[in-house]
């Protein structure tokens, strides 16, 4: 039977998801069972940007109980299950938890979102299915208490971000439950899962759920939770003989230079661990800027106040033994600060510009 836990409170009754004006995070969540549990059928959200510029939808109530329903085919959900939200539910990935354990009828606790939220249940407590974004499992892989837990659980979803090349084999060689997830919020969250394993991630389509691939590689998804129209997105992939996919990267994100087309999500997998080396805990992005000669000339991108030239041509040198000749940034750029999305990702156009304007 679903009901909903923060810290010493239940919320079981209808009446008692009533906004109470005291916790943000709590009163996001409790007005978003609320208007579910009431019978409302259409919810207002805003979208991350995967299919085009971020916008309102709405999503119907059909669409969403699709969503959750496909995902608990998928994994053989029963109602025993315990659940643990530890992202914003007033985001689509928090909202999606709440509205599993409502369609599953789990038990869901509710914590305070942070880097560590295994830290925030009692140590008695044991969750079975979790979704966090990367650097929640990063930083809670570092923790012994969470590390266990984390090995307790029967299904870690991961989503938000992709998976960086070294957390990735972490998560394989340490944990067998994890998946990374892919979606958008016009599909109401993933349609796609992996196996976090040490290999290239390969996406399963969910139950119900029919993909394809337009003229430029770009993802097209029909599915039960994204509504009767096609949805295009911006997603390259690349399709397996069994039907499961690998991504790419964005479209709107590759590099033309010279004639070669360069995917930088795929880059900056392949380098982080050398980048972090000479700028730890700097985030970082490879991206493409005008040139009269290449069309775009790649360049690095890193976010740090302190501009150190010396460290950035050592850096290069150190790429240039990873990354064949067409993949070496031609320049390596230090921005103090990277623009952001309204949702803390970075804004790779916006942040590309300003690099113009400083180089």
């Amino acid at each position: 039977m679903f009901r909903l836990l923060f810290e010493n409170q239940v919320f079981q009754k209808i009446e008692d998801f009533q906004p109470k004006g005291e916790n943000e995070i709590l009163d996001s969540a409790l007005a978003f069972c609320w208007d579910w549990l009431s019978g409302k059928t259409v919810f207002s959200q805003k979208t991350s940007g995967s299919t085009g510029t971020p916008k309102e939808i709405t999503l119907s109530k059909d669409r969403l109980k699709a969503s959750a329903e496909a995902t608990g085919k998928f994994f053989g959900i029963n109602s025993e299950l315990k659940l643990l939200c530890c992202l914003h539910p007033g985001y689509i990935a928090g909202k999606m938890m709440l509205l599993r354990a409502m369609v599953w009828q789990c038990e869901i606790r509710l914590v305070m979102p942070s880097s560590e939220p295994l830290s925030s249940i009692p140590d008695a407590y044991q969750p079975d299915f979790v979704a966090m974004v990367p650097l929640q499992a990063e930083k809670t892989l570092g923790n012994d208490s969470g590390k266990r837990k984390l090995k307790k659980l029967k299904t870690l979803l991961i989503g938000g971000a992709p998976l960086s090349e070294s957390l990735q084999r972490r998560i394989a060689s340490e944990l067998d439950n994890a998946w990374q997830s892919f979606g958008m919020t016009e599909t109401v969250s993933h349609i796609a899962l992996a196996k976090i394993t040490e290999q290239t991630l390969n996406y399963q389509a969910l139950p119900g759920v029919k993909l394809g691939a337009d003229e430029r590689g770009a993802l097209w998804v029909e599915s039960p939770m994204s509504g009767p129209e096609t949805i295009q997105t911006n997603d390259l992939v690349h399709f397996q003989s069994n039907g499961s996919f690998q991504w790419l990267g964005r479209l709107d994100f590759v590099i033309n230079s010279g004639g070669i087309k360069l995917h930088p999500e795929l880059l900056e997998r392949k380098v982080e661990r050398n980048i972090q080396m000479f700028f730890p805990d700097s985030r970082f992005i490879f991206g493409g800027i005008p040139d009269e000669h290449l069309g775009q000339k790649l360049v690095l991108l890193i976010e740090s106040k302190a501009k150190d030239s010396e460290k950035a041509g050592n850096l290069r040198e150190e790429l240039s033994k990873y990354l064949d000749r067409f993949s070496q940034p031609k320049e390596i750029i230090i921005l103090d600060k990277f623009s952001e999305t309204g949702s803390g990702k970075i804004d790779r156009l916006k942040t590309l510009a300003n690099a113009q304007s400083d180089s």
